[in-house]
């Protein structure tokens, strides 16, 4: 699997999740309905937009993405 995974094709479908979660329009939802709705596209949107930010590795068959978290001024 490892020789047939294209990682920067993966980050790519993630960058285009991230702008996906980005652009989703708002159902006619009213009430909790709609926090929920905005709270989980609020999460998906941080999710993909991380992961896409990645640095990826695939060394021996072990995937690794490393995220900095860190403030911008450290």
């Amino acid at each position: 699997m490892a020789d047939e995974l294209d990682v920067d094709a993966m980050i790519e479908r993630f960058r285009e999740r991230a702008e996906s979660v980005r652009r989703r329009n708002l159902p006619p939802v009213g009430g909790d309905e709609r926090k929920l709705f905005i709270e989980q596209a609020q999460f998906d949107f941080q999710d993909f937009a991380m992961i896409s930010d990645a640095e990826v590795s695939l060394d021996g068959g072990m995937l690794t993405l490393t995220i900095d978290l860190r403030a911008a001024d450290d």
